[in-house]
């Protein structure tokens, strides 16, 4: 497989009328992840994407001209949570993640805030912010909870 560095990543916005395809996506990105600690349930799956789904705040991951993913990147009063980072499987592997996460980064750093995010505590999603540079905050039953500060920032 190639790499995204060779292939152009570009971003495109979501409406609400996108909520099915992004839910698709979801559950074809969690799907290995989720069984693997039996809790693979496409419906709860869809129901937790709707219970965060800010449109405004979402955005497809496009790969040449396919619909590769997508993130929801939200504002709140302590940084950016990213609530959803999903390449579907047949992207995988190929730097997509990594060059959306760069992105955001030039953007985090030029305003100064930091970037929060959980990840499902068995999938491969935790190695990748751990090598992103995000640090562990903390975790519950399922998720494992990171946080990375803007460089140049002030930790606090």
């Amino acid at each position: 497989m190639g790499n995204a560095s060779s292939e152009i990543v570009t971003f495109a916005p979501v409406s609400s009328g996108n909520f099915e395809e992004l839910a698709a996506i979801r559950i074809a990105a969690m799907k290995e992840s989720l069984e693997r600690v039996g809790r693979f349930d496409p419906e709860r799956a869809k129901v937790r994407l709707r219970n965060s789904f800010f449109p405004e705040h979402t955005r497809f991951i496009i790969l040449g001209t396919v619909r590769a993913g997508f993130y929801a990147l939200r504002p709140s009063d302590d940084g950016w949570h990213l609530d959803h980072l999903y390449v579907l499987p047949q992207f995988q592997g190929r730097g997509i993640g990594t060059t959306v996460m760069k992105e955001i980064f030039r953007d985090a750093d030029s305003q100064r805030v930091s970037i929060f995010v959980g990840a499902l505590k068995e999938s491969a999603s935790n190695r990748f912010y751990l090598r992103l540079g995000f640090s562990k905050t903390g975790e519950n039953e399922w998720d494992i909870y990171y946080r990375r500060v803007a460089s140049g920032a002030i930790e606090g």
